[in-house]
């Protein structure tokens, strides 16, 4: 761009620039070369970096002391007299210099801290008894029932990883963990009234992400990642525009319309034993079975991945065998982004239970995710992260489901 500037100023056309500066390339009247060496640093650190995956700071170094070499030389070579008033072929020279020593400055504070924490989150992760009994494994998921076409009946939206946890902001039900230490009242106001065609439109989209989730639920297009030593089992999909998918599937010890209605109906609940939410709200109700909620989740992957929150279109049905709980993310200009809060997406999110054959008291429970958590993340630690969280949840929500069918009883 500062290389076209100096080119317009000068009173050039872009025709004659182009034969002057790069057909009649010369290194005491050209500037060109300033501009292919910014572009070939950038080839380089890309290769190295971000295809190769290296970590070590030697092509930054080579990179930026062959740059400054090339510069400096530059300088001494470069026929000054040509320049009426070269100022911004000054400019030009400067510029370069100091974003090869920026961007030196910022491996060295952003990429390398960020890969080194990463690395050193994984070799502290230690195994327990969730530990996969199975990794790596491609196969083709089993498909456990076929869903006939049915009635509608209740669907919910998921739960992302999660942040900031600290046991002190650990409330009582109904409430939520905070993100911080100051009081935040969130909302901070009453919000809105949704108009007619608003909530038709989100009806809409509730209907047509249902179809979404019983699609993903029958496909055949799942293969296995992980298998747990409980018997639950981690699969993954990927696909062309959203990416990788993960669902994971395991029994849980209550009646699968018991399980997705609470789900739905005590979302604000979800805090108080949910540890992956810190916050949980309702913002509006569209009908019994639709609404949006707010949810916000703490820090994961060591820190890597700050703290995230959602809004959420969330809708509960039953769709054959198949009680489920759907959800997406909206658009909600109502209600701010937070300081120190990442506003992520969840692209596809499906809570689903259905029935166990002779044994109406226990259910196959699935989890099904999509989530872009937004933001210059390590993919292995994102991966990791919501594989994390998927096994987390089926814990909480076994014992969550434990701890209210004793309560009754």
């Amino acid at each position: 761009m500062s290389f076209l500037k100096i080119s317009m100023i000068a009173g050039e056309s872009l025709q004659s620039a182009f034969i002057n500066q790069v057909v009649h390339y010369h290194i005491k009247t050209s500037l060109f070369d300033i501009v292919m060496a910014a572009i070939c640093r950038f080839t380089v650190l890309l290769l190295f970096y971000a295809l190769l995956h290296l970590d070590h700071w030697i092509i930054v170094a080579l990179t930026t002391a062959t740059t400054c070499a090339f510069l400096i030389t530059k300088v001494f070579l470069f026929d000054w007299s040509i320049c009426n008033q070269p100022v911004f072929q000054v400019l030009l020279i400067l510029t370069s210099f100091v974003l090869a020593w920026v961007e030196a400055w910022f491996f060295d504070i952003r990429v390398l801290p960020q890969e080194t924490q990463a690395r050193n989150w994984f070799r502290n992760f230690t195994s327990n008894e969730r530990e996969p009994l199975l990794r790596g494994v491609t196969s083709e998921s089993r498909q456990y029932t076929s869903i006939e076409p049915g009635t509608f009946f209740t669907p919910i939206d998921s739960p992302d990883h999660s942040d900031h946890e600290d046991d002190e902001n650990f409330t009582k039900p109904g409430s939520s963990r905070s993100l911080s230490k100051t009081s935040e009242t969130f909302p901070p106001k009453s919000l809105p009234k949704l108009t007619t065609e608003v909530i038709e439109d989100y009806k809409r989209r509730a209907n047509a992400l249902v179809q979404t989730c019983h699609d993903l639920l029958q496909s055949k297009d799942w293969q296995i990642q992980n298998i747990m030593s409980n018997g639950d089992i981690i699969f993954y999909m990927n696909r062309p525009k959203e990416g990788k998918t993960l669902k994971i599937v395991g029994n849980i010890e209550a009646p699968a319309g018991i399980l997705v209605n609470r789900l739905f109906d005590e979302i604000e609940l979800s805090p108080s034993w949910n540890k992956l939410v810190t916050e949980s709200k309702k913002l509006q109700c569209i009908d019994e079975n639709t609404d949006i909620v707010y949810q916000a989740t703490s820090a994961q992957g060591g820190g890597i991945i700050g703290a995230r929150d959602f809004v959420i279109l969330r809708h509960r049905i039953q769709y054959g065998n198949y009680y489920i709980n759907s959800g997406t993310s909206v658009p909600f200009t109502s209600l701010p982004n937070r300081s120190n809060v990442v506003r992520a997406e969840n692209n596809v999110s499906c809570w689903a239970a259905e029935r166990l054959p002779n044994d109406d008291s226990k259910c196959r429970f699935t989890w099904i995710i999509n989530t872009n958590l937004k933001g210059w993340l390590p993919q292995k630690v994102v991966d990791k992260s919501m594989s994390t969280a998927l096994i987390d949840f089926m814990s909480y929500v076994r014992n969550y489901m434990n701890d209210t069918q004793r309560s009754i009883t």
